[in-house]
């Protein structure tokens, strides 16, 4: 997926231009991990599991999902390894129960509903900037954002098919595909052909990107994948293979002359930080002076600044409203921001500025954060293929870079983000939530979260099979229960059984019990943490959690997690409990005249003596003092005392070293 050349780039902006007159407008069939799974049995509230026969397709059809990809190919001309890549490049070849992706795609096409198009939501609750010191940000209009292009009702006009049922019929959406693309084949002037090298220009247009770089970055990624080949088995139990075309070379459209002119390269030094393989942009975020004596929307440092996260967020919201905002002074920002349709990227800051965008000063201070299209529950269920990709090759970059270990303890989501004081646990923000595929991200990342070999390691990673892991969530939508699709998450229960009652959570729920809601992670576990193993019981494992044992169902036929290697802490005797905190500042002697001490609060957990918890980092503690437009006036003070990072909760918290003894998690007594 790399950059074309400028007469490259012209002459593909060209070639995607309709004419006025137009109608509106792997290593060679390498096998994903989840694919043919042993046989489970379905979750209570999910879909059949992979290993199942596949139900039949909706409206009386029994054809396979392969067949549906050869009689569409045949139907409209397309050839079918064309047809196949560009619907694993859009969801994988996956059904998602009929439900809209997070930019309003449905289907293995991903054909958009331009009509309705995903809701909007704003950030609330945290302050995303996260530093108590300063005044928060005011709360600013979130800006429209442009309508979607509508494949959905032109793939209808195209083939006859009710736009309902391109929705919800997984063949007939695959029609629909078929149809556009072979309607962009011809739009662009191309003969009828089953030669896949002459299908670039219909494959960069599917998308509906009107960024001629972005739309080469997606053909070149699909050709990528015809070239490599894959097989997969899909969420609703369809195996489909690609097989590898390993020497083909697509044919890019010439240039015709007098059409698009492709914008000037940007200089060397304003360029984005990106790898070669994806779309990327530069688009600053703002950084100005207001009229108040603040600034925003986001702090700058003088010289190289230590990387320890990289954190992932869903915006939720659309990809121009979230990069307009980045755009206002008196608003956030973060570094980079991915849209859903083709994986394009935008970077707003420099890798050593410092986004307000975590909700907490201490993380911001050592993170790059990374804003995808989308939604957490309302608004789209799944994301497009094309952005986790884009994602992963970005963060692999990132974490090269500043040398960021690819594991769940430093590369996080918004929702592993702890607060830094008791009072502001509560409103700590859930993205990218559930629905985010952690075990999929990292197999892109190229860090495949598999665990430990060794059956007696006394840690566990949290690992379920993300399509067959369906848990019921509630508050999704006005009806109360969520749609049943798989999820990342597993749930903790006070003792072992669906009966008892979920782990509590005394920060999120400090009077009440924690709740099946999708945005209520008191009582969940994510895929890639890893936890202290307490207890098996039956088809049951238990973990130390919050300063309690939290249980979760892990059945031998259908384990939910896997053995883990790694180091745990206990406290040291006579030191229990120990306290807990939400940032790792320095001690008060620590802080130089003119630095104002910060003070450094506990939160409302404990940790007991006779539990354990993972170790993901050592360090020592650092505070950034920023507050100014000139970044020479920043302050960073060192102190003495060190801390480790541990997996208490949901979210990461800090222990002071001194408080507690490290142990190999072989023999952690």
């Amino acid at each position: 997926m790399r950059r074309l050349p400028a007469v490259a780039v012209l002459a593909l902006v060209a070639a995607l231009a309709p004419p006025a007159a137009a109608a509106p407008a792997p290593d060679g069939g390498r096998a994903e991990s989840g694919q043919a799974p042993p046989t489970r049995t379905a979750p209570a509230h999910g879909m059949p599991g992979r290993g199942r026969a596949a139900p039949a397709l909706p409206y009386g059809t029994s054809e396979s999902r392969q067949a549906a990809f050869a009689r569409a190919a045949r139907t409209y001309g397309v050839p079918e390894s064309v047809l196949l890549a560009v619907s694993y490049l859009e969801s994988r070849w996956d059904a998602n129960d009929g439900l809209p992706s997070v930019s309003a795609g449905y289907g293995p096409m991903h054909l958009v509903d331009g009509r309705t198009g995903p809701g909007r939501h704003r950030h609330g609750g945290e302050d995303p900037r996260g530093d108590e010191s300063r005044p928060h940000p005011p709360v600013v209009p979130e800006p429209a954002a442009t309508p979607p292009e509508d494949t959905l009702r032109r793939a209808a006009e195209l083939t006859g098919i009710a736009p309902g049922r391109l929705r919800r019929d997984p063949a007939a959406n695959i029609r629909g595909g078929a149809a556009l693309l072979s309607d962009h084949h011809r739009r662009a002037g191309e003969r009828p052909s089953t030669d896949p090298a002459r299908w670039y220009g219909a494959v960069a247009r599917y998308p509906g990107t009107k960024d001629a770089g972005a739309a080469a970055s997606f053909a070149d990624e699909v050709y990528a994948t015809i070239r490599t080949g894959v097989a997969r088995v899909t969420d609703d139990g369809e195996r489909v293979v690609l097989p590898a075309i390993p020497d083909l070379s697509p044919r890019r459209p010439p240039a015709p002359s007098g059409l698009l002119r492709a914008p000037a390269p940007a200089p060397a030094a304003a360029g984005p930080d990106c790898p070669p393989t994806v779309s990327c942009e530069w688009m600053p975020a703002a950084y100005r002076r207001l009229k108040n004596g603040d600034y925003g929307n986001h702090d700058r440092y003088d010289g190289p600044r230590r990387i320890d996260y990289i954190v992932i967020h869903d915006g939720e919201s659309s990809y121009d409203a979230i990069t307009r905002l980045t755009r206002n002074p008196t608003y956030l920002s973060w570094h980079f921001t991915l849209r859903s349709a083709d994986g394009h990227i935008a970077q707003h800051l420099r890798g050593s500025d410092i986004g307000w965008h975590a909700g907490n000063w201490y993380v911001n201070t050592r993170s790059i954060g990374l804003e995808h299209e989308g939604y957490l529950a309302k608004g789209g269920a799944w994301y497009t293929e094309a952005m986790y990709r884009s994602s992963a090759a970005l963060v692999a970059h990132l974490a090269r870079k500043y040398g960021v270990p690819l594991n769940r303890a430093h590369i996080i989501g918004h929702d592993n983000v702890p607060g830094t004081t008791p009072e502001g646990v509560r409103g700590m923000h859930q993205d990218p939530g559930p629905y985010w595929d952690w075990a999929h991200y990292f197999e892109l990342l190229g860090s495949p979260l598999t665990g430990s070999a060794d059956p007696g390691s006394r840690s566990v990673l949290i690992r379920p099979d993300y399509a067959l892991n369906q848990p019921r969530f509630t508050g999704c939508a006005k009806s109360g229960e969520c749609p049943p699709q798989g999820a990342a998450s597993v749930w903790l229960h006070s003792r072992p059984s669906e009966e008892a009652p979920l782990v509590k959570d005394i920060g999120k729920h400090p009077t009440g019990a924690s709740t099946y809601g999708v945005y209520d992670h008191a009582a969940r576990a994510s895929t890639g943490q890893r936890y202290a193993l307490a207890e098996r019981r039956g088809d049951w494992t238990a973990i130390w959690y919050l300063g309690q044992k939290a249980w979760f169902h892990d059945p031998e036929t259908a384990r939910t997690s896997v053995p883990a290697a790694g180091r745990l802490v206990t406290p040291r005797p006579g030191r229990a409990p120990v306290k807990v905190y939400g940032r790792a500042y320095p001690e008060a002697s620590a802080y130089p005249r003119g630095v104002s001490r910060q003070e450094l609060i506990p939160l409302q957990y404990s940790f007991p003596a006779g539990q354990f918890y993972s170790l993901g980092m050592t360090s020592r503690a650092t505070y950034l003092r920023a507050g100014s437009l000139d970044p020479s006036r920043n302050r960073v003070v060192r102190g003495d005392v060190r801390y480790h990072q541990i997996q208490f909760g949901h979210r990461i918290m800090f222990v002071r070293a001194a408080d507690v003894k490290v142990v190999p998690q072989e023999d952690p007594r």
